[in-house]
Parts: C-alpha cells; sequence; structure tokens
C-alpha cells in the first residue's frame, strides 16, 4: 500500500536535539501554507527535545531569498543546521521554473559552503490543493519533515 501521509516517523528513528541549535527561515509568501510549516517544524523539534531557546526563526519575504538569508544565518550564528521554509505554486509563467532551480541550486551551493546541513523544506506544487495537502493536510506536513531531516542530519555530521 502506497504511504500518503509522508510525515510519519518512527519516533526511535528521530535523534534526540537537546543539544543543537537549529535556525528556521521562513517565507512570508503563501503564509497559509508557510505558517504550517513553520508550526510544524518548531513543534516537532520541540517534541525532540529542542529548547526553545536553541530555535531561531527568522522570515524572509519569498523562496527566493532563503538561499542568501540561510548563507546569512550560517555566518553569523552558530546554529548546527538551517530549515528553509517556502512554497511555490505554478502559475502561467515560466517563472516557477525559474525560482525552484534557483532555490534548489542555491540551498545546495550554501550547505556545501558552510559544511552543515541546509534542509530543503520548499514546496513546488501544481496549485494550491497540493499545497494544503503538504502543509498539514492528507500528506503531512513538509516542515515536519524538515526538522526530522535536519535533526538527522545533524546527528550524522555529529556520528563522522
Amino acid at each position: 500500500m502506497k504511504k500518503t501521509n509522508l510525515s510519519e516517523f518512527d519516533p526511535a528513528a528521530i535523534p534526540d536535539g537537546s543539544k543543537y541549535n537549529i535556525g528556521i527561515i521562513a517565507a512570508e509568501w503563501n503564509p497559509e501554507i508557510t505558517n504550517a510549516m513553520l508550526d510544524g517544524a518548531v513543534d516537532t523539534l520541540r517534541q525532540h527535545g529542542v529548547d526553545a531557546g536553541n530555535i531561531l526563526v527568522r522570515r524572509v519575504p519569498g523562496t527566493f531569498e532563503l538561499s542568501s538569508a540561510a548563507d546569512m544565518m550560517l555566518d553569523r550564528t552558530t546554529v548546527d543546521a538551517v530549515i528553509c521554509i517556502g512554497c511555490v505554486i505554478q502559475g502561467e509563467t515560466r517563472h516557477f521554473e525559474f525560482i525552484c532551480q534557483a532555490v534548489s541550486q542555491g540551498l545546495t551551493n550554501v550547505a556545501i559552503k558552510h559544511n552543515r546541513p541546509v534542509i530543503f523544506s520548499v514546496l513546488t506544487t501544481d496549485n494550491m490543493q497540493q499545497a494544503l495537502d503538504r502543509a498539514g493536510g492528507r500528506h503531512g506536513n513538509k516542515g515536519v519533515e524538515g526538522a526530522v531531516t535536519a535533526l538527522k542530519m545533524i546527528a550524522y555530521q555529529n556520528s563522522l
């Protein structure tokens, strides 16, 4: 049977985050979506031991700005990972393609530059309903997935 809620995880497989400092950058654009994803990420981090004082949340105007904001955050703070939350919904022009490509490549470059996890919690959907389904709807919450990924990647990096 195909898994429909992509945000279901075995709690035993998620590392304890009590010693971690995690940054979250969320786009202001499509706030109904990004706010739900942000809430999911923060709640998940808290459930897995990250102290509220060790979660640094910042906002940027849109998804395109996530790459430069993540670079700035990693330059100027001591966060162990950055979760980047955004939502790009297909429109009638090629803008969608340009933004999605730029952000995915940009966040990859930032992670490599800083040698710290930069988590891609960006929805790239065809329509608003698909975004709602992935921001706490029937397919889970991409913010939850980003938080779990951050915890796992920090633990991975610490194990090396």
